[in-house]
């Protein structure tokens, strides 16, 4: 994934985080979100490893091995940060206490269905804390690109890989559309482009059936 369609993915999902939001952000491209949090919004990230403010990666010479993330990747700690064990970190998640969780996924069906934990022929150590996550009544938000790198649809009519959460996710960002998920009805709806892309460009590379919204417009930039 080049630079810039990581970057076009993340600054979208940074818009959807609203002043006061306890947040999780995944492992890998959603870590990325915290980089473009709009000026004004102040959010409370948390690491599943056990921390609670968790702030901006550290400049170069000044990483603290000591703090890491999830992904463990050096990060820094806000003023007020707090630090516990990880079987309480998943209380609070299991609990409800995040507002927002941004994951990324290989695939999600039109239901918000996901499938994030496995790569055919590759070995992984297991789930991490995603189907905590995905159950724990948070808003969950998907990050990824939109297809695979051989060019397969990963926003599709029913996942095939094993299932993280059955209709959890309510909306699916891309570098070319975002999707709203009415979980309750099984029904995902297009509601933004990237510049240059169209409903029919969109509907080449997505199985899923999805209608359009009636408010369709570009990326929002704010």
């Amino acid at each position: 994934m080049s630079s810039q369609i990581r970057e076009r993915i993340v600054r979208r999902a940074a818009l959807e985080l609203k002043d006061g939001d306890y947040v999780n952000l995944g492992i890998g491209l959603p870590t990325l979100v915290s980089n473009y949090v709009p000026n004004g919004i102040e959010i409370k990230l948390q690491s599943e490893n056990g921390m609670l403010g968790v702030g901006p990666f550290p400049e170069r010479g000044h990483e603290d091995c000591d703090l890491v993330n999830a992904g463990k990747q050096t990060v820094t700690a806000l003023p007020g940060a707090s630090y516990f064990s990880a079987d309480q970190s998943f209380g609070m998640i299991r609990g409800g206490h995040c507002d927002v969780t941004i994951l990324g996924s290989m695939e999600v069906a039109s239901d918000g269905d996901m499938a994030n934990y496995l790569i055919p022929g590759k070995l992984v150590k297991g789930m991490g804390g995603a189907m905590d996550l995905v159950s724990s009544q948070s808003r969950v938000i998907v990050t990824m690109e939109h297809t695979d790198r051989k060019g397969n649809p990963k926003v599709l009519k029913a996942c095939t890989l094993p299932i993280t959460g059955l209709r959890c996710v309510g909306m699916v960002i891309t570098e070319l559309a975002v999707f709203e998920i009415d979980t309750q009805k099984g029904k995902m709806v297009l509601t933004e482009t990237a510049p240059g892309e169209t409903v029919e460009s969109i509907r080449k590379v997505t199985e899923a059936d999805f209608e359009v919204s009636p408010n369709l417009r570009e990326f929002r930039t704010s």
